[in-house]
C-alpha cells in the first residue's frame, strides 16, 4: 500500500492566513497616489527646502551646525568627519550634507574654514571633504547656541537628540540669504548687509519703520526700486561694475552681479560677440582675490556704447526675482523681509529673556545654598549629627539646627537642600572663611540685581546685544553693493549694426544673406525691424533675417525706425477698372509678420504711386500729376493733385477718389528749380 504524500502543494504552503473578522478595505489607486503626493510635497517643503522663521535655517543646515557644536573643541575638524557625524541626524547621504556645508562656509559667517573651499567669484568647486577643515566661528558660538533654552526632539532613528530650532539671536536668514525648490513652491531670500541688519533690528525694537535692501558679496550696482520687500512679484536688477581700462580700447569689469561667476560672464560676452550684438577683440579673466575681466575692443569702437551693450546683451546685468517664504507653525508663510526682521528681533528678545530667567534662577539657587551652607557651618550644625545613628536622625538634627535661621532665606528649605548639606566635605568645613562667604554672597546679590534689571528693561538689553554684535563683528562687513537707479538699456539702441540688408526685387526676397543676388539697402542688426510695402497695396513688418519674402518689385523696403512719425503717400487703382484713390497715413501700431491691407482690398488692385516723407510738412509740399488714357470725350489728359488737399489719417483709411477715368501713369510734379 502506497504511503500518503505529506507534501503540500505550493499554493497551500504559501497561501496567507487572513483573520476572517478583518475585512479587506479597497481604495481607488488615484486616491492613494494623491495622498502619497501630498505627503511627499509636505515633507520636501517642511523638512528640506524652506527655512524656519525662528532660526532661518533649513534642516540640513541646522543639523550641520548642531554636529559642529557636538564636535567643538576649539580645533579644526575634517569636513568628512563633520559630514559623517551629521548623518546621525540627516538621513539623505553625504553628498547633500557636504554641498550644504560648503555653501555655509562660503558665506564666511558661521563657519571658520581652512583649505580650498572653492571660489564664489570664479565658480571653482571646493576640494573633497577629506581635504578641507572647519570649526564654528566666534560669531556662531556667540549667537547660535544656548542649550538651556533649546527645544530638543528625537532624531529620525531615535538614537540621538537634535534641536527643533536653534536659539539664534540674530536675523541669520536675512544675512545669509537662501534658495530652495520644493514641490510646487520655491524660496529665494536675498542676502542683506550685516551692519544694516543690526541697525534695523535696533530700529525695529524701538518701534521705528525699517526698509531693507539686499547686499551682495560680489558687489555690483543694484536698482531695488521694485524690490517689494522681497515678496513674490518683486524684482531687482544688478549690474556689473565696468570701467574704462588703463590701456586704450579696453573695459575692465571689477564687480559682477549676484548669482553669476566670472566664467559665466565671459561666456555671455563671447556669445553676444558671436551673434553680432557686440564687437570685441578678445576677453581675458585675471580674477584672483578680486574680479578682473578685461574686455579688449577693436580700434575705433566706442567704449561707452560697448559698455551699454554689455548691460543689454550679456550677464553684466541680471534681473533677480525674490520670493520670501519661511516655515512658521508647520506651514509655509510668504512674508515681507521687513516683517521678517521684526519677527527676528522679537525672537531674539524672547530668547535673551529666557536666558536671563534661567540665569536668575541659577543665581538664586546659588545664593540660597551659599546662605544655607554659611548657616550650617557658622552655627556648627554639623556637630549635631555626630551622635545620630540613622539617616532619619541626621535629617532631624539638621532641620532642628536650621529652624531658627529659616526666615533669612528667600525660599523654603527642602529635604534635598538638607541632604546636600550632608555632602559638604570636612576639608571645606575646616577651611571655611566667613568673610569670603559673605563676599561671595554679596557678589551673587549684585549679579541677581543686574539680571533683574536686565529683565525689567529687556528691550534695552536686546538693543545693547545688537550694538555689541555690530561693534564686535561689523568690521569689514560694510555694504558692497551700490544702491542706485538706472533705466533699462534698449537693446535696439546699442546693438552694433554690423550686417547689410539686401533686396532682390526681381525674385521678391530681402535679407542679410543675399549679397550675391541682391542690391544693398542699409546696415542692420538682428534686432532691427524691416518694413515693406508691396505693389498690391499691403504693408508688413518683420525682423531682419538672412532671407524673407517681400513680394516681387516692392515699392519700399527699409528699416523701421523706433517711434516712426513719417507720413506715407499712396495712390492706387481700386481693382482692374476701378477708381483712382489717394491717401496719406501713418503706420501706427503693428504686429510683426502680419499683413495689413492699405487699400479697399479689391482683387486686381495695384499701387501707382508711393512715397515716404519724414514729416507732415514735407508731404504737404508734394504734388503729383495723374496722366489719363486718351478717350473721345476727354479734353484734358492730366490732373494735378496736391496731397495737402487730403488729411493725414490712419493706415485703415481707404482714401479719397482722384478720378474714375482710366489712368496711364502717375508722376511727381517737379519742384521749383528741379528738371522735369
Amino acid at each position: 500500500m502506497a504511503k500518503k504524500s505529506s507534501k503540500k502543494s505550493a499554493d497551500e504552503a504559501y497561501s496567507p492566513i487572513l483573520p476572517s473578522a478583518a475585512p479587506v478595505e479597497h481604495k481607488p489607486v488615484d486616491t492613494l497616489y494623491g495622498d502619497w503626493f501630498l505627503d511627499y510635497a509636505s515633507y520636501v517643503i517642511l523638512e528640506r527646502a524652506v527655512p524656519h522663521i525662528n532660526d532661518g535655517l533649513k534642516p540640513v543646515q541646522r543639523r550641520i551646525l548642531h554636529s559642529l557644536d557636538e564636535l567643538e573643541d576649539g580645533r579644526y575638524n575634517k569636513v568628512a568627519n563633520v559630514v559623517g557625524n551629521t548623518m546621525k541626524y540627516h538621513p539623505h547621504g553625504d553628498a547633500s550634507i557636504g554641498d550644504a556645508m560648503v555653501q555655509l562656509g562660503q558665506k564666511e559667517l558661521l563657519i571658520d574654514t581652512q583649505g580650498n573651499w572653492g571660489n564664489t567669484l570664479t565658480g571653482d568647486n571646493a576640494a573633497a571633504p577629506r581635504y578641507i577643515e572647519a570649526r564654528l566661528s566666534k560669531f556662531a558660538l556667540d549667537v547660535v547656541y544656548s542649550p538651556k533654552v533649546t527645544e530638543w526632539v528625537a532624531s529620525y532613528d531615535g538614537r540621538n537628540k537634535e534641536p527643533v530650532t536653534l536659539p539664534v539671536k540674530f536675523p541669520l536668514l536675512l544675512a545669509q540669504g537662501v534658495e530652495g525648490i520644493a514641490v510646487g513652491l520655491s524660496c529665494r531670500i536675498l542676502p542683506h548687509n550685516f551692519i544694516e541688519l543690526c541697525d534695523a533690528s535696533i530700529a525695529a525694537l524701538r518701534g521705528e519703520e525699517v526698509d531693507l535692501k539686499p547686499d551682495f558679496a560680489t558687489g555690483g550696482i543694484m536698482d531695488a526700486s521694485d524690490y517689494n520687500g522681497g515678496l513674490r512679484g518683486g524684482r531687482i536688477r544688478v549690474r556689473a561694475k565696468i570701467e574704462e581700462g588703463p590701456k586704450k580700447n579696453t573695459l575692465v569689469i571689477t564687480e559682477i552681479p549676484y548669482g553669476t561667476t566670472t566664467g559665466g560672464v565671459m561666456d555671455s560676452i563671447v556669445a553676444a560677440n558671436d551673434k553680432g550684438k557686440i564687437k570685441i577683440a578678445r576677453v581675458d579673466d585675471n580674477t584672483a582675490e578680486k574680479v578682473e575681466i578685461v574686455v579688449h575692443l577693436p580700434a575705433g569702437t566706442d567704449p561707452d556704447q560697448t559698455m551699454q551693450a554689455l548691460y543689454a546683451f550679456t550677464d553684466c546685468e541680471v534681473s533677480i526675482a525674490p520670493n520670501a517664504v519661511v516655515i512658521q507653525d508647520d506651514k509655509p508663510r510668504f512674508i515681507n523681509v521687513n516683517e521678517l526682521l521684526k519677527a527676528s528681533a522679537e525672537n531674539t528678545k524672547k530668547i535673551l529673556g529666557q536666558e536671563l530667567e534661567i540665569l536668575l534662577g541659577e543665581l538664586n539657587e546659588k545664593w540660597h545654598f551659599s546662605s544655607l551652607e554659611k548657616i550650617f557651618i557658622e552655627n556648627r550644625i554639623y556637630r549635631r549629627i555626630e551622635e545620630a545613628e540613622t539617616w532619619e536622625a541626621v535629617m532631624k538634627a539638621i532641620w532642628k539646627g536650621l529652624e531658627p535661621h529659616l526666615s533669612v532665606l528667600k525660599r523654603p528649605v527642602t529635604d534635598d537642600d538638607v541632604a546636600r548639606l550632608t555632602e559638604i566635605k570636612i576639608k571645606r568645613i575646616s577651611k571655611f572663611n566667613s568673610f569670603e562667604a559673605d563676599e561671595h554672597i554679596r557678589e551673587l546679590e549684585e549679579e541677581i540685581e543686574q539680571a533683574e534689571k536686565f529683565l525689567k528693561g529687556l528691550t534695552k538689553y536686546t538693543i545693547r546685544h545688537f550694538e555689541e554684535l555690530k561693534k564686535t563683528y561689523g568690521a569689514g562687513r560694510e555694504r558692497k553693493t551700490v544702491i542706485s537707479s538706472f533705466d533699462r538699456v534698449a537693446a535696439a539702441e546699442v546693438i552694433i549694426q554690423g550686417e547689410t540688408l539686401y533686396l532682390n526685387a526681381k525674385d521678391g526676397f530681402a535679407g542679410t544673406s543675399l549679397k550675391r543676388e541682391g542690391e544693398p539697402i542699409c546696415k542692420c542688426s538682428p534686432l532691427d525691424d524691416v518694413i515693406f510695402f508691396t505693389k498690391e497695396g499691403t504693408m508688413s513688418v518683420t525682423k531682419a533675417a538672412p532671407k524673407f519674402f517681400v513680394g516681387k518689385n516692392p515699392h519700399y523696403v527699409n528699416l523701421l525706425k523706433k517711434d516712426d512719425a513719417a507720413v506715407y503717400t499712396l495712390i492706387y487703382r481700386d481693382g482692374r477698372q476701378g477708381c483712382l484713390m489717394a491717401k496719406r497715413f501713418r503706420i501706427g501700431g503693428f504686429t510683426r509678420d502680419k499683413e495689413y491691407v492699405l487699400t479697399k482690398g479689391t482683387p486686381g488692385t495695384s499701387v501707382l504711386y508711393f512715397m515716404r516723407h519724414e514729416t507732415e510738412e514735407e508731404s504737404n509740399a508734394q504734388t503729383v500729376v495723374v496722366h489719363l488714357k486718351p478717350a473721345l470725350y476727354l479734353r484734358n489728359l492730366s490732373i494735378k493733385f496736391p496731397f495737402n488737399s487730403i488729411a493725414v489719417k490712419g493706415r485703415e483709411s481707404q482714401g479719397n477718389i482722384i478720378t474714375k477715368h482710366a489712368v496711364d501713369r502717375v508722376v511727381r510734379e517737379p519742384k521749383a528749380g528741379e528738371s522735369a
